[in-house]
């Protein structure tokens, strides 16, 4: 389906019945990452899997910035009229997610992120110089090299964030240990939760694990 919110169109599929679930993905992916996790999500809650402006089937903006695409789901929640919704967000998905929560915390019931960074230096240096590869193979798509840029997000923005919080990783995540941690100590009674053996990905990307992981928090 999709939606008009204040000059920008996103398209998302809402599946399933019960406590509402806002599911948002990575760079340059779509809400069919989460086609798995989705089937069984969707036993005990209603899926909202949106495509992040410019990806997947929603409309491309002129540029690209993290906290707009905060303000997209802000829009959205504020436009269906969701109810205290579950917001989970993977890579990007869990930088906007920190955003959505530190400027409309109470518009959510819960804030679960996985693998999210704060800044590029959040990244460890391996994964910095793929992002490159890729930026400059893409011919510098803004989109890729947005994550050269941003996010920018600052202590005492975490600070803010009010709403109870898992913080996911995996133990081989292409985010550094340290930034992960930084964002647990930061956000007040929040928990930390390290996936022994996991990437940044393999536990979340056209998998069943994060649904799973997803049910045991709720």
């Amino acid at each position: 389906m999709y939606i008009q919110l204040d000059g920008q169109v996103l398209y998302y599929e809402e599946t399933g019945d019960g406590t509402p679930l806002i599911m948002l993905h990575g760079n340059n992916e779509s809400h069919e990452i989460f086609e798995e996790a989705t089937e069984i999500l969707s036993e005990k809650y209603t899926v909202y899997a949106i495509d992040s402006r410019g990806q997947g089937l929603s409309a491309v903006p002129d540029e690209f910035h993290y906290i707009d695409m905060a303000y997209d789901v802000i829009n959205f929640i504020e436009t269906l009229g969701i109810e205290n919704p579950i917001l989970y967000g993977f890579s990007d998905g869990g930088i906007i997610g920190l955003h959505v929560a530190r400027l409309r915390g109470e518009l959510i019931s819960k804030l679960i992120i996985s693998g999210a960074n704060l800044s590029p230096k959040g990244l460890k240096g391996s994964a910095i110089s793929e992002i490159k590869r890729e930026y400059k193979k893409s011919n510098k798509d803004p989109l890729i090299g947005l994550m050269l840029k941003e996010p920018n997000i600052f202590d005492f923005e975490l600070e803010e964030i009010s709403v109870p919080t898992l913080i996911l990783a995996g133990s081989k995540d292409m985010v550094k240990p340290a930034e992960t941690k930084k964002i647990n100590k930061c956000i007040k009674g929040s928990t930390l939760r390290i996936l022994d053996g996991e990437t940044h990905s393999s536990y979340v990307v056209h998998s069943t694990k994060i649904a799973e992981i997803i049910m045991e928090y709720n």
